[in-house]
């Protein structure tokens, strides 16, 4: 029941932050989930597998209670999302492929590297000038292609990518934070069945699980994710939240530091 409570527990922060952010979640899941994983005596070998498919089968539904409030709002482009999904699809695929052929500590070091990345962006504010407006179905589907197999390597839901380059080409950041929420679908549905599939066929993973995805932490984070999302969405429209950016951010320096020096 101890490790029913944790996931909750992280499943609640997780969701209210990643609603507020147009953020997948997945820069604070992996690093807690390894912890919690490691805790529970998982087999060394597949530890980063396990939280990153985890991770993004969470942003499968943490995506869509979120993607819910920023469209009730009218701040999702439908048309990005339509024309990004193909790339993203085939984006999401390739990245599974790639996490599964890589160690645990490749996998590891790169994401870690990946967060401080995030977390600098969000820590100083750092966006792109508006000084183009969006590229045709090929330029958006590249766009996809790369948003997809990124998010799928570091299980996030694709914010970081799809922020900036939506503000980039003169979206308002509102629409910006809300479409990159609805992408986030697209891209935790390719990404969770990549590593459904790529673990497939390790008899050696925790049960119950599929492939990668280890059910009972997907459970009781969901639970609680899908519940704050919503929340979190609101807060978004309705108070400033430049400071909690910030303290974000340094949580995500602070996780991804203990990380690299795990690992390395």
């Amino acid at each position: 029941m101890e490790w029913a409570l944790a996931y909750l527990a992280l499943g609640a922060f997780v969701g209210l932050f990643s609603g507020m952010f147009g953020i997948g979640g997945g820069t604070i899941l992996v690093p807690v989930l390894l912890m919690l994983f490691k805790m529970q005596d998982f087999p060394a070998p597949h530890i980063m597998h396990l939280a990153l498919g985890t991770a993004m089968a969470t942003i499968l539904f943490t995506s869509l209670a979120s993607m819910r409030k920023h469209h009730q709002h009218g701040a999702v482009n439908w048309a990005v999302v339509r024309t990004m999904t193909p790339g993203i699809l085939f984006g999401t695929a390739l990245g599974a492929l790639c996490a599964a052929s890589v160690s645990p500590r490749g996998l590891g070091i790169f994401f870690a590297l990946f967060v401080y990345f995030a977390a600098i962006q969000i820590l100083f504010e750092l966006r792109p000038q508006a000084s183009r407006q969006l590229p045709g179905m090929a330029g958006m589907t590249l766009t996809g292609t790369f948003t997809g197999w990124l998010s799928s390597l570091v299980s996030i839901g694709g914010g970081t990518v799809v922020v900036p380059f939506l503000i980039w080409c003169n979206v308002p950041l509102r629409n910006a934070i809300g479409t990159s929420a609805a992408i986030g679908f697209p891209v935790a549905a390719g990404g969770t069945i990549g590593y459904i599939v790529t673990g497939l066929g390790f008899h050696m993973l925790p049960s119950p699980n599929l492939g990668f995805v280890y059910l009972p932490a997907l459970l009781w984070v969901t639970l609680a994710s899908v519940i704050t999302a919503p929340l979190g969405a609101k807060a978004a429209h309705r108070m400033k939240i430049g400071l909690l950016r910030k303290l974000f951010a340094v949580l995500m320096l602070a996780l991804a530091t203990h990380l690299l020096i795990k690992f390395i």
